[in-house]
């Protein structure tokens, strides 16, 4: 019996470590294509397609299927946002489309 709560301990540990590590990694990679973006020759859509190749590579295809970027303002100050949606892995990496959501900005000049 304490075997088998061991167990399920050590795999809730390992689960919520990967869910840890999915929301840092899209919250990197978020953050990353809004800085590419927000480069002079750079735009809106090429953070969008920098965000989904970075997710693309670093998680699949799965994870980049839902990402959006814009320019909105953040304590009076132009940013560019690249917000990503993707699916709470609850059980290995698959999981319900569209809980996790995170964000990335970098300032336009």
């Amino acid at each position: 019996m304490v075997g088998g709560l061991l167990t399920m301990l050590a795999l809730a540990t390992v689960q919520l470590t990967l869910i840890l590590h999915v929301r840092n990694t899209l919250t990197d990679a978020a953050a990353s294509a809004a800085r590419y973006g927000s480069l002079a020759d750079r735009g809106v859509e090429d953070a969008k397609q920098r965000a989904e190749e970075l997710v693309d590579s670093s998680l699949g295809e799965a994870f980049a299927s839902d990402i959006s970027a814009g320019e909105t303002t953040v304590s009076g100050r132009r940013v560019l946002e690249v917000r990503l949606r993707s699916p709470l892995p609850l059980v290995g990496l698959a999981g319900p489309a569209g809980l996790l959501t995170v964000a990335g900005h970098a300032p336009l000049f």
